[in-house]
């Protein structure tokens, strides 16, 4: 049954442009095993250009956190949004990551004529929406989405570390690391884990069977 949460890519394409307001749609923290999945809606302002945006993964973090106050600053208007620990385990990563995107353009305070968004997926949008494939490399206003996505993911990530240390989110980011993998086999799950993802299954399925 198709979800309400997108449409395939080439039922929404189509051969004529939009004139309007341009706005860029990326995502962070599809991959980790825990923590909430970000995604950032930006409309940049030509009249404003930020020089040295890119795929938010190529850049340093110190250059990443430049350039996040540099678009907050510039930008016409930009939303960033999530979909919850419990949303991605009841959704499944996919549908909470387009839901995610729904909220961050639902939250831009002007409203877009055109939506073009990193990937091959759409979320159901009021609005045209068209994906590109590696567009955080080749958009400007979704190189601008992807870092303010991975800069306020990776500050929630420095933020649980203060509480939960023994995990090391501030160093792994909540991917599947080694070292990740064997904090998880020395204490289990906490609760911004997601108990959909087999390798938290696992470790919560071995702290029942070691109880």
């Amino acid at each position: 049954m198709r979800s309400k949460h997108f449409l395939r890519a080439e039922q929404a394409a189509l051969d004529w442009d939009t004139p309007g307001l341009l706005a860029g749609v990326d995502e962070a923290g599809r991959g980790p095993l825990a923590g909430p999945v970000v995604a950032a809606a930006v409309i940049l302002d030509p009249r404003q250009p930020i020089a040295g945006l890119a795929d938010s993964k190529k850049l340093t973090a110190r250059r990443r956190e430049r350039l996040y106050d540099e678009i907050r600053a510039k930008a016409l208007c930009c939303a960033v949004a999530e979909a919850s620990v419990e949303e991605i385990d009841r959704l499944n990563i996919l549908q909470a990551t387009l839901l995610a995107m729904q909220r961050a353009v639902a939250g831009l305070r002007l409203p877009p004529a055109k939506v073009l968004i990193d990937g091959n997926r759409l979320p159901q949008l009021a609005v045209r929406a068209e994906p590109v494939v590696g567009g955080d490399a080749r958009v400007p206003a979704i190189s601008a989405a992807s870092i303010l996505a991975k800069v306020q993911r990776d500050r929630w990530c420095a933020e649980v570390d203060a509480a939960w240390p023994q995990y090391g989110f501030a160093a792994h980011k909540g991917y599947g690391t080694a070292a990740h993998l064997a904090a998880l086999r020395a204490h289990g799950a906490c609760p911004w884990h997601r108990r959909s993802f087999a390798p938290v299954a696992a470790a919560i399925a071995r702290a029942g069977c070691e109880a």
